[in-house]
């Protein structure tokens, strides 16, 4: 009986060293936007990397980072709108392609929006823009699993000016590691 029981621990032992692959790492060595850097509220973004996918040939954590950062720019809205432009889907090309390539990689869309109109109306902007930017991405062929979506609205602005310039900043779905 002793046997059985140290037995079952030592399994017990062994099945939880062993039951996560995946390891989030922190990065504060970009200071640019996107993915790699430091969020809004000055906290690390992470990237969620399969340590055995880098076992086997793949990137260095580092270098997926850096890609990461140099590739994943922000996606803008016309005024009110939220589908895709045709200038900005050779862009999503580039990301879809890269996290077909990188499939252990996971990353949160941010819809947001200027600072015209109630905050209900650009909650759900900003959700359609995600959105939209979510399915384009899955048409390309990355797994809807690995996107997820959020939306801002008008509470996190790229741009505090009031003009035009600084509104279309604002309008745009931003990429960041999933957490």
């Amino acid at each position: 009986m002793k046997h059985i029981i140290l037995l079952l621990m030592l399994l017990t032992l062994v099945a939880s060293g062993c039951a996560s692959k995946d390891v989030t790492v922190p990065d504060d060595s970009k200071k640019g936007k996107g993915i790699g850097t430091k969020d809004r509220d000055g906290k690390d973004d992470v990237v969620k990397i399969d340590r055995d996918k880098i076992r086997e040939g793949a990137l260095s954590e580092d270098q997926i980072r850096a890609q990461m950062a140099s590739l994943f720019k922000d996606i803008h809205f016309a005024y009110n709108r939220h589908d895709v432009a045709e200038e900005e889907k050779a862009n999503l090309r580039k990301i879809a392609d890269w996290l077909l390539k990188n499939s252990h990689v996971s990353v949160l869309i941010e819809g947001h929006c200027d600072e015209r109109g109630s905050n209900e109306y650009n909650l759900a902007l900003g959700d359609q823009r995600a959105q939209s930017t979510k399915s384009y991405l899955v048409s390309l062929g990355v797994p809807a699993s690995r996107l997820e979506t959020i939306s801002f609205g008008k509470e996190k602005p790229g741009c505090m000016e009031h003009s035009e310039e600084c509104w279309l900043k604002n309008r745009r779905a931003h990429f960041v590691s999933s957490k």
